[in-house]
């Protein structure tokens, strides 16, 4: 199917790299898979991910001695050390080959720019299974500010519906602390979700960590607390359809603020955004300036 260059570039090669098994535009090298000793190969300093798990780590080289490495790693020429490579994708299994006492892996080498390794190194994040919602919506939020995604392109590269991605982008509103205890599994995504509205997330968040209260326990509270500070005796009782809360979903995830309409009919209604910081509402001016 014809695309135009613009069209290519916006999902960015390097997005596309990952998704459709790395078959980028042919390579110069006469066989795109190719086995490399393990010490010819190198980390990407750049790797958005630090951190990796011994016991992790022991399992899956446990499995590559047993069964082999059926995936191969993603890699480039190095920039600066002929000879050798870096990687572009797979340093998990990598190091565990390095474990399993295996010297030798498969390989497909790629000529990719700085920019394009980074986008797959944050794609490839997004694809593991134990990366905790803030982790998840971070990820997602670098590949739109850095590479100029959107959340449809984002959602059908990586078969994921585009509420699921808005979802976790509006945790990225919470304070600080609240997003601490998400990582830490002290709360929920769900839990999350439902405080995102909150204007007092943190202090509604310890309770919810101190009472225990379920996803349905703290959208009650988190309710019941909204009607009885932000809504005029007018609104109490009149609850928003499912359009409206879409666009207020969809209006946060941009601004990175909670968003609450407040919509009266044909008298109108009113719109109000919660900025956390002097530096939110600083960036709200700018994004209404730039409008």
């Amino acid at each position: 199917m014809a695309e135009n260059k613009a069209e290519k570039r916006g999902l960015g090669r390097g997005l596309s790299a990952l998704m459709a098994d790395v078959d980028l535009v042919p390579s110069d090298r006469p066989a795109p898979r190719q086995v490399l000793p393990v010490e010819q190969i190198t980390p990407n300093p750049d790797q958005p991910r630090r951190s990796f798990a011994p016991e992790a780590l022991q399992e899956l080289a446990d499995s590559l001695r047993g069964k082999g490495m059926l995936q191969p790693l993603i890699v480039r020429p190095h920039p600066t050390d002929r000879g050798l490579y870096q990687i572009v994708a797979g340093e998990r299994r990598w190091r565990a080959a390095q474990i399993a006492q295996l010297h030798e892996v498969p390989v497909i080498v790629r000529d990719l720019s700085d920019t394009e390794v980074l986008e797959v190194a944050i794609v490839e994040n997004i694809q593991r299974s134990d990366l905790n919602a803030i982790e998840e919506a971070s990820s997602y939020r670098q590949l739109m500010d850095r590479f100029g995604h959107t959340q449809e392109r984002l959602a059908d590269a990586l078969n994921k519906s585009r509420s699921h991605i808005a979802n976790l982008l509006r945790l990225l509103n919470l304070p600080e602390q609240v997003q601490a205890w998400l990582k830490e599994g002290k709360l929920t995504a769900g839990h999350a979700r439902a405080l995102v509205t909150a204007p007092n997330a943190v202090e509604l968040a310890r309770k919810v960590i101190e009472k225990n209260l379920s996803v349905r326990e703290t959208e009650e509270l988190v309710r019941r607390q909204n009607a009885g500070e932000t809504k005029p005796k007018a609104e109490k009782s009149r609850d928003k359809d499912a359009d409206t809360r879409a666009l207020e979903g969809d209006l946060a995830a941009h601004l990175r603020m909670p968003v609450a309409i407040n919509h009266a009919g044909k008298d109108g209604g009113k719109m109000v955004i919660t900025y956390r910081d002097l530096d939110q509402l600083d960036r709200l001016c700018q994004i209404l300036a730039a409008q």
